[in-house]
């Protein structure tokens, strides 16, 4: 099976994704648990393997010791210099794009894939992956800083995307228009007025500025009473207090899509 899709720039650091990582353990972590066959793939996972390997140890201790990662490229030589760090049989790597090798995984993780894709080729993409998932099974796909420190992802199934996330470090935000910079591709384009995520945003960045008061008490205080209001003001933000202490925010997607 000729893999699809193109080879990406690959750039990756270890913990870039352990935002991700850690909201997939615990948003996921059911589908995988109650899976016939617990397979994950790590879609694109650059030119070293330390995020697929990340994935897999972070998966192994929060949701079942027997998961199987296999972290898949389409550059041969990114898949060959990767052995080294496989661990038969809860990690391999192997050569495959958005086909996903013939595998039925029961979760994909795609992240800093799309965003070097145009942004009409996003839908196919989704639907390729969705298309070849195991039943019931998922896909998180999306955009992070080269550190890891602003982020926001797409959470999928067969019937299209579900949920849109965003996270950040709070430690270092200055405020949360700078998450712009890192939507998923479907929403980076969309950021302007008119559209739905530019209101989001720009309704996270007025709250921000109003809860200045807060900033001597730290980012998170500022942070958490600012997702507050954006949440009164009837943005469909899930009620997870715990998540916005983390610096995330999950809210159903079709608040956001495109219009």
């Amino acid at each position: 099976m000729k893999p699809q899709g193109v080879v990406t720039r690959g750039t990756t650091n270890p913990n870039r994704l352990r935002r991700v990582d850690n909201w997939i353990v615990e948003t996921c972590g059911d589908a995988l648990r109650t899976a016939a066959d617990p397979l994950v793939v790590d879609l694109g996972y650059g030119a070293t393997p330390v995020t697929a390997v990340e994935l897999r140890a972070r998966l192994a201790a929060g949701v079942r010791a027997d998961v199987r990662v296999v972290g898949l490229e389409i550059d041969p030589v990114r898949v060959a210099a990767a052995q080294p760090a496989a661990a038969p049989p809860g990690l391999t790597f192997a050569r495959g794009g958005f086909e996903l090798a013939g595998l039925r995984p029961a979760l994909v993780r795609a992240f800093n894939v799309l965003r070097q894709y145009d942004e009409g080729e996003v839908a196919g993409a989704w639907r390729t992956v969705t298309g070849r998932l195991a039943p019931g099974g998922l896909l998180v796909e999306g955009t992070c800083d080269e550190l890891g420190r602003l982020g926001s992802w797409v959470l999928l199934d067969a019937g299209g995307p579900r949920t849109l996330t965003l996270a950040a470090k709070l430690t270092t935000l200055e405020r949360p228009a700078q998450l712009a910079e890192r939507l998923p591709k479907a929403l980076i384009h969309r950021n302007v007025p008119g559209e739905r995520i530019h209101d989001l945003i720009g309704a996270l960045d007025d709250a921000w500025q109003a809860a200045a008061g807060y900033a001597p008490f730290g980012p998170r205080q500022r942070w958490l009473h600012a997702v507050q209001a954006v949440r009164a003001a009837g943005w469909p933000i899930a009620a997870n207090p715990r998540h916005w202490r983390q610096g995330t925010l999950t809210l159903p997607y079709p608040a956001v899509a495109p219009t």
